[in-house]
């Protein structure tokens, strides 16, 4: 190592709390070297595993493989955590830089015939000798090599390679430019003139906007909040027209048009699955998920479109007639649907989103997720001032179990320039075992994009924003809870369509009285949230659950589309999204939109040929909540069963075989379209 990476923070042991990443020590020019000598130290390592002299043992190759790259794995997950949440022009310059090094350096390993061989040998020696989770752990590394290429010819080799960096390549462009289209628009209104309806919140976080920008008035970007505040509240329907499209048309025929990068990206996946004998790229990437093969895929999102979608055009009907009572003339377009919906919402259930808010101050709302947290498994979360961050937004606290430590826990809650749409979980450090045997414990990030405060009001959470909440900290628990030896199988690591069961298992609290009672309090008279209100919100959940399951399906269907079809046949972006939604559309087609160019979880995140598992997770969570609906929705048992089974396994055992231990019996649609009221 040369003297002046011995200054680099990554180069060093971190003397902090946990161990925990030292932010204000990793500067922007630390990054692209610590990338290179991390890359060298691995290939170091993984050398002296291909080289070793003695014949090829499960622990000399496969346990000493997975023990690679800690220094690389330390640099690359916490830089591409912050490029996602706090990502600079500087840090997408290095991404640009570094994501080909890192695709080369992962073809390196996968396409290295001696290591493979090595592998392989383990693989046909010893498979039937080993317990179930080192059998695991040697058929997922046996499988991984496999689809990346190892067993292909010279050739085969060399073209796998050209194509994952494309691939890497492509994909970050994509997500860099949906980023810049997503900043660069904003509506700048002068006074309330075109706002009326428009919540005094929404209205409050405007002004602020503009503030920053040194500008008076009220200044809308297409941030999550101001989106939805303009489209649900807005009486003005040319301000919503107008929102929608900016916010529906995303990178699309625009300075940042993503059309190229989708076809070029589908093109690399399509080849890289034929090169591996797979007919397309769904079949490719469904190997080693739940569902196995696009044919259930299928099943599944047609059984459930066969209940929804008549469901959602009697829904769509029926909310066609309530606006026309109230004065509206016409057919309904997109731009009215939150409007009109919310207005239908409130005379049915004499609720509105707006009179909930006030019950779900931010700081309570985070008592009441960490308190569920704390009556279902036990843990007790503390929050901590020694503990560095990498924004003064981020809340930290360490989490414990008695008196065992578990993880430490980032809360970034709010929007940013810097910062992409939406909500997510992720990992500065996975859970694992070190060489010594010693428990490694996971440093957990949860990533949102909720209203913030203002001068006149703390954060005031939507209903739905405190269900993306527990719906991410269900993620979260899936790495605090991790009971792993092997990084690569602990926590989150378990097949895309069973990953979102925790998640979306853990959003089922937000309508039970037993949680909501428990921190849902009026944030200027200290009322807690009233008997009639949690009524309402229970029956509310199965308000348009018609629209909203046949709008999740037409986005699973347009992945499969994407990833089932042969490249030729998708010249046109518009045309191919157009093909797919026709057959499930409840509106009159708005031209000039297009939702691809800006789907992030196809194009630059890991849901390819993988967004019909978050209708397959629900199948799963709606089955499996059963169980703590029959036995007690606060059951400790019945929790720490769940703990057990799925929770502290990672992706270490079958994912069929966890859900079955935890609910004795495979799961069914059933379930979930009985609570939606489909069925």
């Amino acid at each position: 190592m040369h003297d002046n990476m011995l200054q680099n923070p990554f180069c060093r042991a971190w003397n902090t709390p946990r161990q925990t990443p030292p932010f204000s020590q990793i500067k922007i020019e630390h990054y692209q070297p610590a990338f290179e000598e991390g890359i060298r130290q691995a290939k170091a390592e993984i050398a002296a595993i291909r080289t070793n002299p003695e014949a090829p043992t499960f622990q000399n190759t496969v346990v000493a493989l997975e023990h690679t790259g800690s220094m690389l794995n330390r640099v690359t997950e916490l830089f591409f955590n912050i490029l996602e949440c706090d990502g600079t022009p500087e840090m997408h310059a290095i991404a640009d830089k570094v994501q080909p090094l890192l695709s080369e350096f992962s073809n390196s390993i996968h396409l290295d015939a001696e290591l493979f061989r090595r592998i392989k040998t383990v693989y046909q020696n010893e498979l039937d000798s080993l317990n179930p989770l080192d059998r695991k752990l040697l058929e997922d590394t046996y499988d991984g090599f496999i689809h990346s290429g190892a067993d292909l010819d010279k050739a085969g080799k060399k073209r796998f390679n050209e194509l994952s960096i494309r691939l890497a390549n492509l994909t970050l462009a994509f997500g860099h430019q949906a980023l810049e289209a997503n900043n660069a628009y904003t509506l700048l209104l002068p006074d309330k003139t075109r706002l009326q309806g428009v919540p005094e919140s929404a209205l409050s976080l405007a002004a602020q906007k503009a503030q920053e920008q040194q500008k008076e008035g009220y200044l809308f970007d297409l941030s999550a909040p101001c989106v939805t505040a303009i489209l649900k509240y807005a009486d003005d329907r040319e301000l919503r027209h107008e929102m929608y499209m900016h916010s529906s048309c995303k990178a699309f025929h625009d300075p940042y048009d993503n059309c190229q990068n989708i076809l070029d990206i589908v093109t690399c996946r399509h080849e890289i699955a034929q090169l591996l004998g797979y007919q397309t790229y769904a079949d490719y990437a469904l190997h080693d998920r739940m569902a196995k093969s696009t044919v259930r895929v299928y099943g599944l999102l047609d059984e459930l479109k066969a209940y929804a979608l008549p469901a959602g055009r009697r829904e769509i009907a029926t909310l066609q007639q309530y606006a026309e009572s109230i004065g509206f003339e016409g057919p309904l377009q997109r731009w009215d649907y939150a409007y009109y919906a919310e207005k239908q919402q409130q005379a049915l259930f004499h609720l509105s989103t707006e009179a909930l808010k006030p019950y779900f101050e931010l700081q309570q709302v985070i008592k009441g997720v960490l308190g569920l947290a704390e009556r279902l498994y036990g843990l007790r979360v503390v929050a901590s001032e020694e503990i560095e961050k990498y924004h003064p937004d981020v809340k930290v606290y360490e989490v414990y179990d008695g008196d065992r430590f578990m993880a430490v826990l980032y809360l970034d809650f709010h929007p940013r320039a810097t910062k992409r749409s939406g909500a997510w979980m992720t990992n500065f450090r996975e859970q694992y075992r070190d060489k010594d045997g010693q428990d490694v414990r996971p440093l957990v990030s949860l990533v949102m994009n909720f209203t913030p405060s203002t001068e006149q009001m703390p954060s005031l959470l939507t209903f739905g924003e405190v269900t993306t909440f527990l719906h991410e900290f269900g993620h979260a628990l899936n790495s605090i809870l991790s009971e792993v030896p092997y990084a690569s199988l602990s926590g989150t690591n378990s097949p895309r369509d069973f990953v979102e069961l925790p998640s979306q298992l853990n959003e089922n609290w937000a309508v039970e009285p037993l949680f909501l009672e428990t921190f849902a309090r009026h944030y200027q008279t200290g009322e807690r949230i009233p008997e009639s209100f949690i009524v309402q919100i229970r029956k509310m959940r199965q308000y348009m659950a018609g629209y909203a399951c046949t709008r999740q399906l037409s986005f699973g269907y347009l992945d499969m589309k994407w990833h089932t079809t042969p490249p030729d046949q998708l010249q046109d972006v518009y045309a191919v999204e157009r093909s797919v939604f026709d057959t499930v559309e409840l509106f009159p087609v708005v031209p000039g939109t297009c939702m691809s160019t800006s789907f992030g979880h196809l194009f630059s995140g890991g849901y390819a040929a993988g967004y019909y598992g978050y209708k397959w997770a629900e199948m799963l969570e709606a089955d499996a909540f059963n169980c703590f609906v029959q036995e007690g929705v606060m059951n400790v048992e019945t929790a720490q069963r769940y703990r057990k089974t799925i929770l502290s396994r990672g992706g270490s055992v079958d994912a069929m075989q966890m859900f079955t231990d935890f609910a004795g019996h495979e799961p069914s649609p059933d379930a979930l379209l009985h609570r939606d009221g489909l069925k």
